[in-house]
């Protein structure tokens, strides 16, 4: 099997949408579905096109009550083009297939060139047999260009064919079935004036209350003389086109289209910039060409290989996917993270926390892009503050579900499906987002060591999410701490608690415990500022020293609930019931969506010590044991060094993994302790998206965070690699499948890092450069490397857990 091919040898209707996800052709800006040119949305297929950034708000009554939804919008699909044997029916590989005419279909996405290729061989109702092969990129180059090579082959017949090549703006959200009654027409389309050039086509359309313009110019060749004719409709252009062709000689149509918005730089208006650029752009052999050579040069910055061909492969496409989501076209766009990429519609393409998966990949190869996405939440802290002061806090309080400006996303009820009831929608109380958007600004900090970036933004986003938190931390006398009322964790199973009518948690522990981690970086990053710097920001934000106090105390004396030996995931959690995991099981099998299963029998998730996915276990992920540990000490719980392995142990056999990231999550901790069963829930998490493992949810788009965090893991947790305190940290926990891991880094001004694990070997190899030697600590012992030089030891086995600096 190839480690750079992902391909389809059979055409089957039933799992079109997940192969549309999972052949998705993108470059940062723009994203095509991997659709047929042919088809149309129509509950098999579904054509989605996606322009990173690009929001639209529509009104909507959720069960009678008055709300709105901001959308990704469904760009006009450029693709269309099919074509027929005059006198036949147009090509649908749905009806030759339930007519017994397709002869042969293959499906092939090249993930090192960024190609997708499909190979087909049909007979048409009067027996004439005709071969084609296609080929479509979204060029990694030229950031607003895409183009489809459609070559037909008559293999026992001569005569006229038509073809059609056309623009369509007749989309709508329509991706999601659990949407499809909420208002879904996103676009109001505009005159577009026929282009004087004869193959090109125009189409000019606006979101209906963004008021964002965009506009579709399509280019179309053939090889051979072709009659046109123009022909459009509302939200709708195209041309018809016939020509001759002659038994065994191929006949090629070239289709380049250009996309092009009003929020883009350097253009006067989008029209005239997407006839320009699809009516100059070269052939569809010079644009692969440019397309291939900047996939190469990504893949070179990518490197990470492992001697296991499964893995490699899923590895390679999960690495695809989220370039194809966030590449250096997105530097300067001013976009966050889709939670399901530019992929699909679920979660209505909003942002959530996934850059905590998706960033530390990212941060060590394009630290650019990195960065560029921590300018997405920098740039939305005006909204942060005056949610916090909406909510009478200091600060900024950052919204669970991000769209467009910042406000809060995150709808308010949802419906189960299961019951056909409408529930009230608690999950905006995840407050802990913000620590994860500090928390990325710190660990971006440690790896690059971008002092700039923290002096002019970083410092100031850390402060104010540290203001909102120690705000929010009430003291209490009678015990001498703080707690923190009224939010939810990760684990989304738990709102409120059995019986009490307002909804939140009081002491989620996830949330208290990062809540001193960011309270003590976010002073730490301001005494790194220079100290004009320094004062500069602490008169603009009037932070006084009374309130730095304030972030020390709470630091000091935050509240920690326990049970039973072991961090409990809030207080109080103690005394909720325990589920019948084995009967559950056996009823319904899986029961990863068990709060729409209970809330059907009349129950709630909030009785039982049960979770949906990690919560109080991602402390484990986010922290190093050497920080977690200092943060218990200094907060005065003597806990004993088997904390971390007994809190495991209790939290596993009580999670369900309702999503992709908790399995992810679970298979980094393992891998710390216990190799084997790390594998096995890696394998399970490396190939969810693949398999469409949550039946369905992947068709709808990718899961992003959780396909960066797989990357993540091979790169972290078995190269051992963490950056703290200026030096690169080596901790190398190979599992026994693997042989051999190879990497390649960016770290403190060095852009070749060559790293190697073997099971009786570490190396590290730093490429010839003006930067400054590294120090490496691997085994409690720090080694400087020149730029040019080399070092290697012997692999040690065994040790369990990183060393603490």
């Amino acid at each position: 099997m190839d480690r750079w091919i992902l391909s389809y040898d059979d055409y089957d209707p039933g799992t079109v949408g997940l192969r549309e996800a999972l052949c998705t052709l993108g470059n940062g800006y723009f994203a095509s579905r991997g659709a047929a040119p042919e088809s149309s949305a129509d509950g098999v297929h579904y054509p989605g096109t996606y322009v990173a950034g690009c929001y639209d708000r529509l009104p909507a009554e959720m069960d009678g009550r008055q709300t709105d939804n901001a959308d990704l919008v469904n760009m006009p699909n450029w693709l269309c083009l099919t074509f027929r044997p005059v006198g036949g029916d147009w090509f649908e590989p749905d009806r030759a297939q339930r007519e017994g005419r397709l002869l042969s279909y293959r499906q092939e996405l090249d993930l090192r060139r960024g190609v997708l290729t499909r190979l087909i061989r049909v007979r048409d109702a009067r027996g004439r047999t005709s071969r084609v092969a296609q080929r479509r990129i979204v060029s990694m180059d030229d950031p607003h260009l895409a183009a489809l090579e459609t070559t037909i082959v008559a293999e026992d017949w001569s005569g006229p064919i038509e073809i059609v090549s056309a623009v369509d703006g007749r989309v709508a959200n329509d991706g999601v079935e659990r949407y499809r009654n909420l208002p879904k027409e996103h676009l109001a389309h505009e005159e577009s004036p026929r282009p004087n050039d004869p193959e090109l086509l125009l189409l000019r359309s606006s979101t209906v209350s963004s008021k964002i313009g965009i506009a579709v110019a399509a280019r179309t060749r053939v090889s051979v003389p072709a009659e046109r004719a123009h022909r459009a409709e509302d939200g709708w252009t195209g041309q018809e086109l016939t020509v001759d062709v002659r038994e065994g000689t191929p006949v090629t149509i070239e289709k380049v289209a250009a996309v092009f918005t009003s929020r883009d730089r350097a253009i006067e208006e989008p029209a005239q910039a997407a006839l320009a650029s699809a009516g100059g752009a070269g052939g569809f052999d010079a644009l692969l060409e440019r397309h291939t050579l900047a996939w190469s040069r990504l893949w070179r910055r990518c490197q990470l290989s492992v001697d296991h061909v499964d893995v490699q492969r899923v590895l390679n496409l999960h690495i695809f996917h989220l370039l194809q989501t966030v590449s250096e076209h997105s530097v300067d766009l001013d976009v966050g993270v889709p939670a399901r990429g530019l992929h699909g519609e679920a979660y209505r393409g909003h942002v959530f926390w996934d850059e905590l998966f998706i960033l530390p990949f990212l941060t060590m190869r394009f630290p650019e892009i990195a960065r560029a996405l921590l300018m997405y939440r920098w740039r939305r802290l005006p909204a942060a503050r005056r949610a916090a002061r909406g909510a009478g806090r200091r600060g900024a309080m950052y919204p669970w579900q991000s769209a467009a400006d910042g406000r809060e996303e995150t709808q308010r009820i949802h419906l189960n499906p299961r019951s056909g009831r409408w529930l009230s929608d608690h999950s905006h109380l995840q407050r802990h987002v913000g620590l994860t958007i500090a928390h990325n600004v710190w660990r971006y900090y440690e790896a690059t060591g971008d002092t700039g970036f923290l002096a002019e933004y970083g410092t100031e986003i850390m402060l104010e999410i540290a203001r909102f938190f120690a705000d929010l931390a009430a003291y209490d006398r009678s015990t001498d701490r703080y707690g923190i009322r009224g939010v939810m964790g990760p684990d989304e199973y738990h709102d409120a608690y059995p019986g009490r009518d307002e909804p939140g948690l009081d002491d989620n522990a996830y949330t208290n415990v990062l809540t001193v981690w960011v309270l003590r970086r976010a002073l730490d990053a301001l005494a790194l500022l220079p100290e004009d710097r320094r004062a500069e920001l602490r008169e603009r934000l009037a932070l006084t020293r009374e309130e730095i106090t304030r972030f020390e105390d709470v630091a000091r004396k935050m509240y920690v609930p326990f049970h039973d030996g072991v961090l409990s995931q809030f207080d109080g959690y103690a005394e909720l019931e325990e589920l019948d995991w084995a009967g559950y099981r056996r009823r319904y099998g899986d029961i990863r969506r068990l709060d729409r299963i209970l809330e059907a029998e009349g129950d709630s998730t909030n009785r039982y010590k049960a979770s949906k996915q990690a919560d109080v276990l991602m402390l484990l992920y986010v922290l190093s044991p050497g920080e977690l540990d200092d943060i218990l000490r200094e907060l005065g719980y003597e806990h004993g060094p088997a904390l971390a392995a007994r809190t495991i142990d209790y939290y596993l056999p009580r999670t369900c993994d309702g999503s992709t990231l908790s399995s992810l999550v679970h298979a980094w901790i393992l891998a710390h302790t216990d190799g084997d069963p790390a594998w096995s829930i890696f394998l399970n998490s490396l190939f969810s998206d693949i398999t469409d493992a949550q039946h369905g949810t992947t068709p709808e788009g990718v899961h992003l965070g959780a396909m960066a965090g797989t990357v993540d893991l091979v790169q972290r947790c078995h190269a051992g690699i963490t950056t703290r305190g200026g030096i690169l940290h080596l901790e190398p926990r190979l599992p026994s499948a693997i042989g051999r891991l190879r990497l390649g880094l960016r770290y403190q001004g060095h852009w070749g890092i060559d790293l190697t694990c073997r099971q009786d070997l570490i190396r590290v190899a730093l490429r010839p450069c003006a930067a400054s030697p590294i120090r490496i600590c691997y085994a409690s012992e720090v080694v400087e490397i020149q730029p040019g030089a080399s070092w290697e030891s012997p692999l040690q086995h065994g040790r369990t857990a990183p060393s603490d600096d």
